[in-house]
Parts: C-alpha cells; structure tokens; sequence
C-alpha cells in the first residue's frame, strides 16, 4: 500500500520565481523507511511542508492513504502524521519535559486520566523518561530531539517526517538518533518514516534513498546502489557514506570486500582472525 504518493508535483513561491520542485513524483510504502537527500536549496525542506499541507502545490496531485491530499481533508489527514523539525526548541511549548509531550495530547483532547501513561511509555522509548521533570532549555541537543520525536510519536502517528531533525546536532546526537529510528521501525512495523536529511550515513540506513538537484530528482534506489557511484555524487555535492567510501578505496586496492556488510565484517578481511 502507498501511504504517500507524490504525481507530477511542482512548487514556487510566487509567480515570478524560478520554481523550487519541479515534476516529482514517488512512492513511499507503508512500514518503509525513506530517505530524501540532497544539498541545500535542493527543495527538500519544500517537500516536506507541502506534503503535510502546509503548501499547496502548484501542480501535481499528493496522495495520502490513496486520498488526494487538499484543502477540504488537510486537517483530517494531517492528523496521520508527526513532524519534527530540525531545531527542536522551535517545537517546545511546555516548562518541563513532561508538559512539551502532553501539549499535543491536549490538542487531541486526550483524556487526563489516559495522558501520564502515554507521557510515560513514549518518554521511556526515548529514552527520556529520566527527564520528565526537567526543563529543556537544559537539555543536549541530541535530548532535545528525542523529546521531540516523543511528542510526534505519543500521538500515535502513521506517517513520521523528520524534517532536517539531526542537522544541527553534533556526531554523538546524531549517532542518538539513527539509532532511535532503528528502534522505532523494530517497535512499529508499520511506521512510515520519511527522513529529509543531507546527512550520507543517515541516508544509508534507510529502505531507499531519494536524490534531489534543483527541485527534481535525480536518481532513487536502495541506498547501495545510490551511494555506489562517486562520480555522480560529487557531481550533486553529495559525499559517499563512511562505509562506502572505505570500501571503495579498498577495492581499488585489490581487497576482496564485495560482500562487506559493516565494519566488523570489512576488519575481518583485513585482520583475519584466524
């Protein structure tokens, strides 16, 4: 089932500007993880807010559920997904930890009596149920976005957008979050996780990788096979993920790395144990 399908979709933000997405068109699976990666200026950003409704296209159809996507249902289907943006304390409303994931529960008009324990399971998925009572003026960078992405998932959304949300974190925020998404999509097989990112090892993770140049796309395909070719990478100003490029370089070296999944496996090569 798609649960996002974008048709011929086209975008500027006035009528004499140059248009900023140009004829894109996917699909996005139900349960998959997708990455949409590109340099800034991309459109990327622009995707995001005109899939959740916040822009409307100026040409091009984007469907939700197999349902066109408009101004009459954009507030019933908005409903089915959870947004974060990249700087968190944008998103914060609450004094403490607590009271940031219970301001969406509020909206929803979840019952009182129902909304601690929500509060408390999706805080502890986080990892952040140590902080409830804290402020998060305080908190990491990294802490911050887990609050966040809390506060998307209590409302139980079908569809996760992570809109540039580890961009300004640093290495270990980062690392953070790749791994509460690899969580997530363990916990709820059914999520839908559409992660607009310009981060190359956050990309690799996914399912498939979207690449965008001057608001169209590029290329699509699993992320091995988008990140196989340097050439057409630098020429997008993109740069392969670690791993990629490690095996790239040892290829041209004569090691025998081809079925190298991870780190462990490529050391074993060159370090037998045995």
């Amino acid at each position: 089932m798609n649960k996002i399908e974008l048709k011929n979709i086209s975008f500027s933000y006035s009528k004499d500007e140059t248009e900023v997405v140009k004829h894109v068109s996917f699909k996005v699976h139900e349960g998959s993880y997708v990455s949409i990666i590109g340099h800034n200026g991309s459109g990327k950003s622009t995707l995001a807010r005109l899939i959740i409704g916040l822009l409307a296209p100026n040409d091009g159809e984007i469907y939700i559920d197999d349902e066109l996507l408009t101004s009459k249902n954009v507030r019933k289907l908005r409903q089915k997904i959870g947004l974060v943006f990249q700087n968190p304390d944008n998103q914060f409303i609450g004094a403490t930890v607590e009271d940031d994931i219970a301001f969406g529960l509020e909206n929803r008009r979840i019952p009182r009596k129902d909304m601690q324990d929500i509060i408390n399971n999706y805080a502890k998925r986080v990892g952040m149920e140590d902080f409830l009572t804290k402020e998060p003026s305080r908190l990491s960078g990294g802490q911050k976005q887990r609050v966040a992405i809390a506060g998307a998932l209590s409302l139980n959304p079908e569809i996760l957008i992570l809109d540039e949300a580890t961009s300004m974190l640093d290495p270990k925020g980062k690392s953070d979050i790749r791994e509460l998404i690899n969580e997530m999509k363990k916990n709820n097989p059914n999520l839908t996780i559409l992660s607009i990112t310009h981060d190359v090892e956050e990309a690799y993770d996914s399912d498939e990788v979207i690449v965008l140049n001057k608001g169209e796309v590029a290329f699509k395909g699993k992320p091995q096979d988008v990140f196989s070719n340097r050439k057409i990478l630098e020429s997008l100003s993109l740069e392969m993920p670690f791993i990629m490029d490690l095996k790239d370089k040892l290829a041209n070296q004569d090691f025998k790395i081809d079925k190298c999944q991870n780190i462990d496996e490529i050391a074993e090569v060159l370090w037998p144990s045995k």
